[in-house]
């Protein structure tokens, strides 16, 4: 019988004699002084907590162009958190640039070309074709998902400089400018603001002259609910938030992800105060002592602008009840799930979280937490000094109110529309939009952006509001409206739309991970499998964690459904 045990490997370096020699330096990835000394150099003094961890990856990138493996290790040395935490986080946005050791860095220069619907449609793909050519070896020219300025279709940006109408030489000679944002100049400054009234309402609320009680009872008659997607009741909210036990916090949603979407961006840009009173408004309502206001990177431009106009409110005493903490995406549309979100203000990947319990109860930092749309906070004032009852005198279809309409696509005049809520879509293309663009008859329309389901243009009489597309397999949500013509491909369509699901798919569930890839693979080959492309649908919706994997087989199974006969066409491209 063999006794013989054999030796395990070695697991270390030995010296004489065979005896194990004491390891030099810690297990893992050493520390590179210069690159420590750089990183301290960008933080200075600003706070080494976990929830800024997305702010200061923001500062490295924007200062060198991407990350590298050791600018990642001397920051988590510095913040003092595990290289994984670090490392996880950088990967999972699309704006980080991370370069492994021996990677080359990317260039100087990086085009982002839109290819989401919208940008698809007005010649986004000869853009990706043509530029590389044109740019050289130089310049990286890569696709990138909704940039939140539609009814401007084809976009680029340079850098952090969006390119509005792109051609290829606007683009090339883009590149040759400056490629660094500024602050944008809002249609109405503070000074317009405060002169016109503004901040009455506030100062009134903050001496005791309003109550929240009467506040509250104001956005509840008017029927103001969530514009972010939702629609839930405003007040309702409010009132579920307050009943939490204290201290309560405040999210704003400034991260409009969904193709076709872009009236939060449109309502900043012109009345920035209308939406900072609002939400100073609500966070006095609900007693919120901090607001975190979360706001995607496409809109660098806007950002600095806030900061600006917030420190004008504060500097004014506007705010004593609050502080406003002004957080910067870092491109993922998934963050425009409220508790993806959250999880992303407090520095980490944006997963969307297990429910319940509600961001209500359990919301940033394990706090009550009230999150509100900022188009939402933007009518607060109106609503309130107002009344109610302007705001219910709109409406048609016996639906009452109004609405902010994203209309993009073959119109004559896209743009943001304020129109009544339960206007038809035949009725917002004729009346607000200038009728179909030159050249194009109305075939379909997407009334909800890209998950909202698709309609053809013989359903163009639905009222446009929540709970009246519900029963046609389609839904209003932030109401971005995308109108097809005779000349788009049904197919391709949501084959686009499609393949953004897949791309923004946080990864976290296989329903939704696997099922948008496997779903995009089957329908940009031969004929569709209509049988399996449904049960795959099916599967999505039934077992996907959070709305993005439930509504991603909207459009398909539109298509599917209302337009037979494209399906029975090759798929043809823009």
């Amino acid at each position: 019988m063999n006794t013989h045990v054999p030796m395990k490997p070695s697991s270390g370096p030995r010296g004489k004699g065979g005896r194990k020699r004491a390891r030099q330096t810690p297990k893992g990835r050493q520390v590179d002084l210069p690159a420590l000394d750089e990183i301290q150099a960008l933080l200075t003094d600003r706070p080494r907590r976990r929830d800024l961890l997305i702010e200061h990856l923001h500062l490295i990138q924007d200062k060198y162009g991407h990350l590298s493996a050791a600018h990642l290790t001397a920051l988590a040395a510095e913040m003092k958190m595990a290289m994984a935490e670090v490392y996880e986080v950088a990967t999972f946005y699309a704006h980080f640039d991370v370069v492994k050791e021996g990677e080359t860095p990317p260039p100087a220069i990086t085009v982002r070309v839109c290819d989401s619907l919208s940008c698809a449609m007005a010649g986004a793909e000869k853009l990706l074709a043509e530029l590389p050519t044109r740019l050289g070896k130089d310049v990286r020219v890569i696709r990138a998902p909704c940039m939140g300025a539609c009814e401007r279709a084809p976009v680029a940006a340079v850098g952090h400089v969006q390119t509005f109408k792109a051609t290829t030489d606007s683009v090339t000679k883009a590149v040759k400018s400056d490629t660094h944002a500024h602050a944008a100049t809002p249609d109405v400054s503070f000074e317009q603001y405060r002169a016109n009234g503004g901040y009455k309402l506030l100062s009134e609320c903050l001496s005791g002259k309003r109550t929240r009680e009467d506040t509250i009872k104001a956005v509840d008659d008017a029927g103001l609910r969530g514009l972010g997607g939702a629609g839930f009741p405003t007040g309702r909210k409010w009132t579920l938030v307050r009943a939490e036990p204290g201290p309560r916090l405040m999210a704003v949603n400034g991260d409009e992800g969904e193709p076709g979407t872009f009236k939060d961006r449109h309502y900043l840009a012109l009345d920035p105060h209308r939406f900072i009173e609002g939400m100073l408004l609500a966070a006095w309502v609900v007693e919120a002592k901090q607001i975190y206001l979360y706001l995607r990177d496409e809109y660098p431009e806007l950002r600095l602008m806030l900061l600006d106009e917030i420190a004008k409110a504060e500097s004014a005493g506007l705010s004593p009840h609050t502080t406003v903490h002004l957080r910067r995406g870092a491109g993922a549309y998934i963050c425009g799930e409220e508790s993806a979100m959250i999880e992303s203000i407090e520095g980490k990947r944006g997963l969307p979280r297990h429910r319940p319990p509600y961001v209500a109860q359990v919301g940033v930092f394990g706090r009550p937490t009230l999150v509100q749309n900022i188009e939402t906070l933007y009518w607060i004032r109106d609503i309130v000094e107002r009344g109610a009852e302007w705001f219910t005198s709109q409406g048609r279809n016996e639906r009452k109110g109004f609405r902010s309409f994203s209309v993009s696509g073959r119109v004559k005049n896209p743009g943001v529309k304020v129109a009544p809520a339960g206007i038809t879509m035949q009725q917002l293309i004729d009346e607000f939009c200038g009728g179909m663009a030159e050249g194009h008859t109305f075939k379909a329309y997407l009334p909800g952006g890209a998950s909202g389901g698709i309609l053809p243009a013989t359903m163009a009489d639905i009222p446009l509001d929540f709970g009246t597309l519900e029963k046609h397999g389609c839904f209003i949500g932030s109401h971005a409206v995308v109108i097809l013509s005779d000349q788009d491909d049904m197919k391709a369509v949501a084959l686009n739309l499609m393949k953004f699901f897949e791309d923004e798919s946080c990864g976290q569930c296989t329903p939704c991970r696997v099922g948008t890839e496997k779903a995009a693979r089957l329908m940009e080959q031969g004929p569709w499998n209509e049988a399996l492309l449904d049960e795959l649908s099916n599967a999505m919706r039934d077992a996907s964690i959070c709305g993005l994997g439930q509504a991603a087989p909207n459009p398909l199974v539109s298509v599917l459904k209302r337009f037979p006969d494209d399906l029975k066409k090759p798929l043809q491209a823009w």
